[in-house]
């Protein structure tokens, strides 16, 4: 999960929609296969939940978590588990290991890190002999959600506040990520997959992105601001997303990547 926004992130908002946030991390890592890491690190883990998943599928690792934000990590250390499950906070585009790591896993992070291509690199060269790096974007930055609130965020009325807000597209696309870490001397199997979700609920896509894209937004406007960007906002996602009587349909493109160093 992405931490590393300055913004002030809500675990309840995030978790609203959990069961739907988990189907990418849980395709990323079903694609690791039968390995058997001793030490893995899970960078931007948010609240722990899925990281738990690690602990439960490898029971003999032991399984560091790092999260930008203090709120996620209260949350996420009700699941610590002493001498296997150690989470806590710190900036993710700071870590370095005392040692070599058999996996390092990254969910929904790199979208909030500016010039995070080179920051991959450094992350994979942290591999033990026959370790992965496996991380998991969204990919949805052209999507209607994401189109609607950097034009509302660019609008005279809230260019002054929000503008320096608007990122356009800040991951890469699969067959980037692949040319970028062939290239460092890596192994990569690079993907896409677009879930077609059906969300439930009074404006079920507003109040999925109160818990992602609109977190710096929330964080940057006062009470009564707060209240006219969401109306706008609001409005123009339901034209985009109509509510059909067994749902809303809300497209959701995430792009994932698996490398391992060619070399033992």
């Amino acid at each position: 999960m992405s931490r590393q926004a300055a913004a002030v992130w809500d675990p309840a908002q995030y978790g609203a929609f959990g069961d739907e946030r988990a189907r990418p991390f849980a395709e990323l890592t079903a694609r690791l296969g039968d390995i058997e890491p001793a030490r893995v690190t899970d960078l931007g883990c948010g609240t722990g939940e899925l990281t738990a998943t690690l602990a439960a599928r490898w029971p003999r690792a032991a399984i560091e978590a790092l999260d930008s934000s203090p709120e996620m990590i209260a949350r996420a250390r009700e699941r610590e588990i002493p001498g296997r499950l150690r989470f806590r906070v710190a900036d993710v585009t700071a870590w370095r290991p005392e040692r070599s790591v058999d996996l390092i896993v990254s969910n929904a992070v790199l979208q909030w890190i500016p010039g995070h291509a080179d920051l991959l690199p450094r992350w994979a060269g942290a591999l033990a002999p026959g370790g992965r790096l496996a991380f998991q974007v969204p990919g949805n930055f052209d999507a209607p959600s994401h189109v609607l609130l950097r034009e509302l965020g660019r609008s005279d009325r809230w260019r002054r506040k929000l503008g320096a807000l608007q990122r356009d597209a800040p991951v890469l696309d699969p067959a980037g990520y692949l040319d970028l870490l062939t290239r460092h001397g890596y192994a990569v199997d690079a993907w896409e997959t677009t879930y077609t979700q059906v969300l439930h609920g009074d404006d079920p896509v507003l109040e999925w992105v109160k818990g992602t894209a609109l977190r710096p937004v929330l964080t940057a406007l006062d009470p009564g601001e707060t209240d006219e960007f969401l109306a706008a906002y609001g409005e123009a996602l339901r034209q985009a997303y109509p509510a059909a009587p067994y749902g809303t349909v809300f497209p959701f493109r995430r792009i994932f990547v698996i490398a391992r160093p060619t070399t033992p």
